[in-house]
């Protein structure tokens, strides 16, 4: 767990048809071996983590979920994250299901059993012996933590889950066990985290093995934070009760008020040791995300499938000019009321953010220049594993160092943000305005207005503050600021869901058609597709495998 927390595969394994049950007789160690020596214990926990859910769907070349909303493309229009926007989606065909979490649930489950009854006594003359139990004084509320996200991943997937906590199922008890209501997974959540951040360190840091990559006391009330905003949230809060977005802006607020993380002007992503990031899945070294994002004559070759994430005109359009100033792209070319923006060099002078997340034509690109209009090198009319179907490319968790030159390859390790520092104070924006009523509104407990929390967002990033005066001209401008802050970071996804907006926004996808005229450029909007969205897609349908297996999982969500 030294640096990065290596996966021991195989250790844990499901058997049966229901991800709830587990055979232990699928590994070469009892479990009684396991928890002998410290460096063993520390596996099992390792393992844990190893089930931490990424960005991406099980497609060739990385397909990030935001494909799934309209902030992106993904040329592969066979690709399974395609069953997200074309309708070809349902309980027997299914995408992302991660039901896989439960193994991850149950390895907690077993992983806390056991170490209630750990003895290293025989070790205790060795000189490390204190420190193996300093460290084993954390690992259960690291697990708990652990498990108290993955029930998050599945509640904001299917809403009401199963709920197998403390318990080592068998085959036949996982066949029958009922779902919970969704408030009840919140609830249990919520006291999970509570328990867990007073018993667990700000940093691992500093602290013996230097370890990081690790649940911390942040964390763990990040995850009670992310639970009770999606709680609060339209989705699960139809009625408006402004209690629940009082309880989560109190949650946001406990991180704010740690004092331990801070906004970092720099770049957050693949930068674990920023002040901002809270917690970040580390990975090893590999060119294989660059081999399907980057445009594709800086590849040598090396890209052989139609793949890639590509940014669309709508999520381009959500970004402001420098001065805070509307801009959008129309069929007839770009619109702002700014009075100082120059219409002809439509991606300079924007909002700083864009150019971290998304690479348009005339950017410059290891050492080259991006032309994505008509007859550019990075343009393409009908292969989109030539050029991009949008007119855009993916910046964002791009190291642009990677080199695919033949003899002189450069691969370079990824971090994965789960959670950062402007979360919080987006989530406490968004909840405190929502319970007030208004965006400028404290009181005793909230000390914080929410145009303060959203400006010092704005603040970092170079950016005007927002004046909304009203809840729904606020309401308005922090939907805008979780969208171009976390682009490409897994929001959008489920922020279409949460806030119930879909039928406003999946419909269509566009992007931008540049012609070149000698020295000068035109722009115009198209549409890259029509896309198929309905109601019940705020939620996934459970698979129709796991309801044969257990009949209690039934009712089926509502429209699958």
């Amino acid at each position: 767990m030294k640096k990065i927390l290596y996966i021991l595969s195989a250790i844990i394994l499901a058997a049966g048809c229901n991800y709830l049950d587990f055979d232990e007789s699928s590994s070469q160690y009892s479990r009684e071996d396991m928890y002998k020596t410290y460096s063993n214990a520390q596996k099992m926990l390792t393992n844990i983590y190893g089930y931490m859910p990424g960005k991406d769907i099980a497609d060739v070349g990385s397909a990030l979920r935001d494909c799934g909303s309209d902030d992106a493309e993904y040329a592969d229009l066979d690709a399974s994250v395609q069953r997200f926007t074309n309708g070809n989606w349902s309980a027997v065909q299914t995408v992302d299901t991660k039901w896989d979490l439960y193994n991850g649930i149950r390895s907690a489950n077993e992983f806390l059993e056991s170490m209630k009854s750990i003895d290293l006594s025989m070790y205790r003359y060795d000189g490390k012996y204190q420190q193996w139990l300093d460290y084993m004084a954390y690992y259960p509320y690291e697990a708990r933590v652990l498990r108290a996200y993955y029930f998050f991943e599945l509640a904001r997937r299917y809403g009401d889950i199963a709920m197998p906590v403390d318990v080592m199922l068998t085959a036949e008890e996982a066949n029958v066990i009922e779902k919970k209501p969704f408030a009840e997974v919140i609830d249990f959540i919520v006291s999970e985290c509570d328990e867990c951040a007073q018993n667990l360190p700000a940093t691992h840091v500093g602290f013996y093995e230097q370890e990081v990559g690790r649940v911390t006391k942040g964390f763990a009330l990040a995850v009670k934070a992310k639970a009770l905003l999606y709680a609060a949230s339209p989705l699960h809060n139809p009625s408006g009760d402004r209690s629940k977005w009082l309880a989560a802006a109190k949650a946001a607020k406990e991180i704010i008020d740690l004092g331990t993380y801070s906004l970092d002007p720099a770049e957050k992503a693949n930068n674990y040791m920023s002040p901002e990031v809270i917690f970040a899945i580390l990975r090893s070294e590999s060119g294989s995300f660059e081999r399907y994002n980057f445009p594709v004559r800086f590849t040598m070759g090396e890209k052989t499938s139609i793949a890639g994430n590509y940014p669309t005109q709508n999520l381009v359009d959500a970004f402001q000019t420098a001065k805070g100033y509307d801009i959008t792209l129309t069929a007839n070319g770009w619109q702002t009321s700014d009075p100082d923006f120059d219409i002809t060099k439509p991606y300079e002078g924007r909002d700083p953010r864009f150019a971290r997340a998304i690479l348009a034509n005339g950017m410059s690109f290891k050492g080259s220049t991006i032309e994505t209009f008509v007859g550019g090198r990075d343009y393409s009319a009908t292969r989109s594993d030539l050029g991009s179907p949008t007119g855009y490319y993916l910046r964002k968790y791009i190291q642009e160092e990677t080199s695919f030159v033949p003899e002189a390859t450069v691969n370079y390790k990824h971090q994965w943000i789960v959670y950062r520092y402007a979360e919080a104070l987006l989530s406490y924006a968004e909840a405190a305005n929502e319970y007030f009523q208004s965006p400028s509104e404290t009181d005793a407990t909230l000390t914080m207005s929410a145009l303060d929390a959203i400006n010092q967002v704005r603040a970092n990033a170079g950016m005007p503050d927002v004046s909304a005066a009203t809840a729904a001209a606020f309401r308005d401008a922090v939907r805008r600021e979780w969208r171009v802050e976390f682009a490409f970071e897994d929001h959008r996804f489920w922020d279409v869901r949460r806030w119930d907006i879909g039928q406003a926004t999946q419909g269509q996808v566009d992007g931008v058609e540049i012609v070149k005229n000698g020295s000068s450029l035109t722009y115009s909007r198209k549409t890259v597709r029509t896309r198929t969205w309905a109601a019940r897609q705020n939620l996934y349908p459970i698979p129709q495998s796991e309801l044969f297996c257990n009949t209690n999982l039934n009712p089926q969500n509502t429209g699958w």
